[in-house]
């Protein structure tokens, strides 16, 4: 995972003194600080607010000379910075307001542009401001020629009003808690930790935490689209980024010009269902890494039965904390979070290979390294607000709160049935069983009026199964899918014959034919 370039860009605020622009409602009220005695939210659907397009400030400067030794660092890029107001509950404009700050990657020698292609990495907790930076080094010229990239932190996340309530210390200890929780003092941990995390946050936010949901991020989307200056918006999205643009393709059918919708959420799975589709796709996603290790016989670091060697990893440093640099030591949950963390990935696999081998012969900086990729936690012990806010817009947007039975159920259930995973993935569900503060439910999806959507799948997706995939795009009234027969999390721009089709689309709005599919390697 590439490093985050937030603390450089919180630099490039102060250096260049990004723009604000005022939010404004139906009636031109400004969405600035709270007002004394305003009306309480109303239960209908807002009007959406309308701004003037942004004058980005060049952060060239700051951000270049960060990204020059990395490939694509020699590309001729310029870099905007900038932000926007929004209201911070959109049924009551007036009341507060936050930022949300973007930046802009543009190509020299752009011919015949189209617009801005918006993009989202997904989490919820991804920095767009990151995913820009990096689509802009690796996406295909020829798209990068008709295009501008432009990446928004979503509402809660980075530099747009980050939601910061978990303590460094808590999450050391979330992810250090043992995934499977056997024992009766194992699980009360599990739940004692989530109740803290959840008091933490509602402590520092209280009610405001409703507003950082998905539908809030999607109009915010639309702002972002005004911003630019497009009549209509031309959209990326990986993993959660799927169900943020479903989700604006709902509220605003007609303002869709192409949305690119990669490693699909099921827009229908409640708590438990989505939970056991990642479980079964993780184990899928292992039983290849395992699979691919075993085809070069004694060159397979971690010997002919990989599963069975990770669960003797797992089983040691359940008995004592594995030894690490500097001090720090690998508990079962950082070796099962650093598998995780791999299998998103083929490119990784050898890494996770090398990890566990050294793991098993008593070192974890291996898997050490991996773990703090996934969440976020730098050299320092410090996090980024990742997990805060992954938290913050999960649980925002559901109302379903998984019962202390259905929890355990699911849990003896699971251990046996995803051996791996099951485990950990049933212990999630504790999370928002915790959080005591109103929701915004994601609303159903189906943006009928809008044009054609296309939804990518990857057959070995472990993050997001392939069967998501298939059932956002039979969702949506307009879905169009295309299959990958790939491994790993999301599919564009690995392979020639995806990157064309997506191109194509983004470029032409054409999008594939209906059942087109590419190989792994094509």
């Amino acid at each position: 995972m590439r490093r985050s370039l937030l603390p450089l860009l919180v630099a490039a605020l102060a250096v260049a003194g990004c723009t604000s622009l005022t939010a404004v409602d139906g009636n031109g009220r400004y969405a600035g600080d709270p007002i004394p005695g305003a009306p309480a939210p109303t239960t209908q659907a807002p009007a959406q607010p309308t701004i003037s397009p942004l004058t980005f400030d060049d952060c060239t400067s700051v951000i270049a000379p960060q990204i020059r030794d990395a490939e694509g660092g020699d590309r001729p890029l310029a870099f905007g910075c900038g932000k926007i107001r929004v209201p911070l509950d959109y049924r009551s404009p007036s009341t507060k307001a936050i930022d949300v700050f973007l930046v802009r990657v543009r190509l020299a020698g752009q011919q015949k542009r189209i617009g801005s292609l918006v993009v989202n990495p997904g989490g919820p907790g991804g920095s767009g401001v990151d995913a820009a930076i990096g689509l802009g080094l690796t996406l295909p010229t020829d798209l990068l020629r008709r295009f501008d990239v432009v990446g928004f932190d979503p509402r809660g996340v980075g530099l747009s009003a980050p939601v910061d309530c978990i303590p460094d210390p808590l999450k050391e200890r979330a992810i250090a808690l043992d995934p499977d929780a056997r024992t009766a003092a194992a699980y009360q941990e599990q739940v004692r930790v989530a109740r803290e995390i959840a008091r933490a946050c509602v402590s520092r936010y209280g009610e405001d935490l409703r507003h950082y949901n998905t539908e809030a991020t999607a109009r915010d989307l639309d702002l972002v689209r005004q911003a630019v200056g497009d009549p209509k918006l031309t959209y990326l999205g990986y993993s959660y980024g799927t169900r943020l643009g479903s989700v604006y393709a709902q509220l605003f059918p007609k303002r869709v010009r192409a949305l690119v919708l990669d490693g699909a959420v099921d827009p229908r799975a409640g708590e438990v269902a989505g939970a056991q589709t990642q479980a079964a796709g993780f184990e899928k996603a292992f039983d290849q890494f395992a699979a691919e290790c075993r085809t070069r016989l004694a060159a397979c670091l971690i010997g002919p039965d990989p599963r069975g060697t990770v669960m003797r990893v797992l089983a040691r440093a359940r008995q004592a904390p594995i030894p690490g640099a500097r001090g720090r030591t690998a508990t079962a949950g950082h070796v099962l979070l650093a598998v995780v963390s791999a299998l998103y990935d083929r490119a990784t696999w050898p890494e996770l290979e090398s990890a566990i081998a050294e793991a098993e012969g008593g070192i974890s900086n291996g898997v050490l390294s991996l773990a703090d990729a996934y969440s976020q936690r730098g050299a320092n012990g410090e996090f980024s607000n990742l997990l805060d806010a992954n938290t913050a817009v999960n649980c925002a947007d559901t109302k379903e709160k998984v019962s202390e039975p259905t929890v355990k159920k699911t849990l003896a259930a699971w251990r046996t049935k995803y051996p791996m995973f099951g485990s950990t993935l049933a212990l999630g569900l504790l999370s928002c069983q915790q959080w005591a503060v109103p929701r915004q439910p994601v609303p159903a999806v189906r943006a009928a009026g809008a044009p054609p959507l296309l939804v990518i799948g990857t057959v070995n997706d472990p993050a997001t199964p392939y069967a998501s995939a298939q059932v956002l795009a039979r969702t949506l009234a307009s879905g169009r899918l295309l299959t990958w027969r790939g491994e790993g999390h999301t599919a564009y721009p690995k392979t020639p014959c995806v990157t064309a089709a997506v191109n194509t689309y983004l470029i032409s709005v054409k999008p594939p034919a209906a059942g087109a599919s590419c190989a792994a390697s094509g």
